[in-house]
């Protein structure tokens, strides 16, 4: 999205861990720029989660949902040029977000279930034999230079009244 990932935190900022119709709501009448593309998106998961209750067989209750995680990361950044004075140029960089949001199902006792819509499962990777690890030399490799050295300056700082 062609906004800047600050920009876009702001507003996510005021929909995390509300209910979806509160958080519709906000961004409804919210002044900014970016609300409106986070509204659709925000609709988009409803529709998500509201499409995996009815064809995919999923319990979800769609009145029980609420933003679990909202996440505005840093995108491709567009390098520009701005002229300056005396012929010279200025370069600026046109930041881009990428916004995540995943929406959960409340449990009766207040916290999320494990219906989580938009939040996809990695694979569970491979355990990889555990590397040994060599023991490094602590001491510094110029340890005389560094004690002459400091000798010379208590030298020279004495000389100086």
């Amino acid at each position: 999205m062609r906004v800047s990932p600050q920009k876009a935190r702001l507003v996510l900022d005021l929909i995390k861990g509300r209910r979806v119709e509160d958080a519709l709501n906000t961004l409804t009448f919210t002044k900014k720029r970016v609300a409106e593309p986070i509204h659709k998106l925000l609709r988009s998961a409803v529709e998500n989660a509201n499409y995996l209750s009815q064809e995919k067989g999923m319990d979800v209750d769609v009145d029980n949902l609420f933003v679990l995680r909202a996440v505005a990361n840093d995108g491709p950044r567009m390098k520009r040029i701005r002229p300056a004075p005396m012929g010279r140029a200025f370069r600026y960089q046109r930041r881009m977000a990428h916004i995540e949001i995943a929406i959960a199902e409340r449990g009766q006792n207040g916290g999320a279930t494990a219906t989580v819509v938009g939040e996809e499962t990695a694979p569970a990777k491979k355990a990889a034999a555990p590397h040994k690890r060599t023991k490094a030399s602590t001491k510094p490799k110029t340890k005389g230079k560094a004690k002459s050295r400091a000798k010379d300056k208590k030298k020279f700082a004495g000389k100086g009244k």
